[in-house]
């Protein structure tokens, strides 16, 4: 091993002693009798506020360098005398309450820190000091809320009092009340004098009516004492007899309470049987009844599944049924559409044998008629001609007059020719339409030997010149 793995040995081994004194030296022990004070950074509350201090009683803390230091508390109970003087009390009576308080630092964790903000670093006549002003205002504000007499007699409710107002007080600056001892109670006027010799005067008077009362109890108690030893015979003989007659009944309330007992053994073993027997009948009933339950429910699953397959029948066969007569409908539509297509096919087929054979029939004419088209139509127009006229007639037939008056001076308008009733003729003939008319309305030409038109004038059955072949 050289010489500088040594000196590295030597300055690790003394840097770890260092570290372990600093550490042991900052490792601070808690008396008893002391509260151990750690203040600088010791964390913080549970609201996020930093926290003043930390109060340890007992135990043990480490004190970490730089940032945390550390006072001691002393425990040690602190005797105060607080003499008190002229204070005014409820009847407007100063009096003077001369006592003795024992207080110190609390071990009580909240009031602990108490102590740790308001007191921490004070000496102990300061400490005294704080809590015999703090004493002092608590006792003058009990005493002023009290009576004399509460306050002289009744010592205990007056402590009591005292303790419990001084006790709130000094929790606040982290202290608790040990003791309170009232000496003495004085007062000015002489008050306090007065109801003392009011006492002893009762007192006295008490025991004189004692010491009569107690020769009188002499003498009652010795004629109670001879009442006493006749009472105390007779009773002794009364308390023999007694004994044998409750001898006597202790031995049938024995034989009672025996044969109660064993007509109790007999009820609760014939309940018992019954309790059994009735168990027995209620398991058999509830497995008969499980037993009803599970045929009901078989008989149920029966029947649902007979229902349910003769429903599933029915809709089967309401389907196929459906199907039948949509197929029906559907080839009796065919059917129909087939026998339209047919009767249409015939209708087509009869109008063009019509056609055909009018063909036919024309080529026939124009045939017989020397192959002229113009003495084919004029064989058409003849055959024809009853009905176009009869046509011509038909738009006047149903034309009712009753009565038509002409005057009439037998010349025409114009001192010619026909006169006004011949007039009125000719144009109730010419309201027939005439013959050329209908050709022309046909797209045709009146035959000229059916007559010709004068002057650009319609041919009519009255006015068109006959021509004759």
């Amino acid at each position: 091993m050289n010489i500088e793995t040594l000196m590295l040995i030597v300055v690790i081994v003394m840097l770890a002693f260092t570290m372990m004194v600093i550490f042991f030296s900052r490792y601070k022990k808690c008396p008893s009798d002391k509260i151990l004070v750690k203040y600088g950074k010791v964390g913080s509350n549970k609201d996020g506020t930093a926290r003043s201090s930390v109060c340890i009683h007992g135990g043990a803390s480490f004190i970490m360098p730089v940032v945390q230091a550390y006072q001691f508390l002393d425990l040690t109970p602190m005797s105060i005398s607080v003499d008190l003087r002229s204070a005014l009390s409820r009847q407007n009576i100063r009096i003077d309450v001369p006592s003795r308080f024992t207080v110190g630092i609390s071990t009580e964790t909240g009031v602990m820190q108490n102590a740790a903000e308001r007191v921490l670093g004070l000496r102990l006549a300061e400490i005294q000091d704080l809590a015999r002003d703090i004493i002092f205002g608590q006792l003058r504000l009990i005493i002023a809320t009290m009576d004399i007499e509460d306050i002289n007699t009744d010592r205990d409710k007056f402590l009591a009092a005292v303790s419990a107002n001084v006790e709130t007080e000094l929790r606040k600056i982290g202290l608790r009340l040990i003791n309170v001892n009232v000496t003495d109670i004085n007062d000015e006027s002489g008050y306090i004098v007065a109801l003392g010799r009011e006492a002893a005067a009762k007192a006295i008077n008490d025991a004189k009516k004692s010491v009569a009362e107690k020769d009188r109890d002499g003498s009652i108690g010795e004629a109670e004492a001879m009442r006493d030893q006749r009472i105390s015979v007779a009773s002794a003989d009364s308390t023999a007899i007694q004994g044998e007659n409750n001898a006597r009944i202790t031995i049938a309330q024995s034989n009672a309470v025996r044969r109660e007992k064993e007509a109790e053994a007999l009820r609760q073993a014939t309940a018992a049987e019954r309790i059994q027997e009735a168990r027995a009948l209620e398991e058999s009933y509830v497995a008969q009844q499980k037993a009803e339950q599970a045929r009901a429910s078989r008989e149920q699953a029966t029947l649902e599944a007979d229902v349910l397959v003769q429903a599933e029948i029915e809709k089967k066969k309401i389907e196929i049924a459906a199907e039948a007569e949509a197929e029906r409908m559907r080839r009796q539509a065919r059917g129909e559409a087939d026998a339209i297509f047919a009767k249409m096919e015939a209708q087509a087929r009869g109008t063009q044998e019509i056609l055909l054979k009018q063909a036919q029939g024309f080529g026939e004419i124009v045939k017989s008629s020397g192959g002229g088209s113009g003495d084919a139509l004029r064989l058409m127009l003849a055959d024809k001609m009853e009905s176009l006229v009869a046509t011509q007639v038909e738009a006047i037939k149903n034309l009712k007059i009753d009565k038509v008056t002409v005057w009439d001076t037998g010349a025409g308008a114009d001192g010619k020719g026909k006169g006004a009733t011949a007039d009125f003729l000719s144009g109730l003939l010419k309201s027939i339409p005439p013959m050329n008319d209908l050709f022309n309305m046909a797209g045709l030409s009146l035959p000229e030997f059916l007559g010709k038109e004068k002057s650009g004038e319609s041919a009519g059955p009255v006015e068109a010149e006959q021509i004759t072949q």
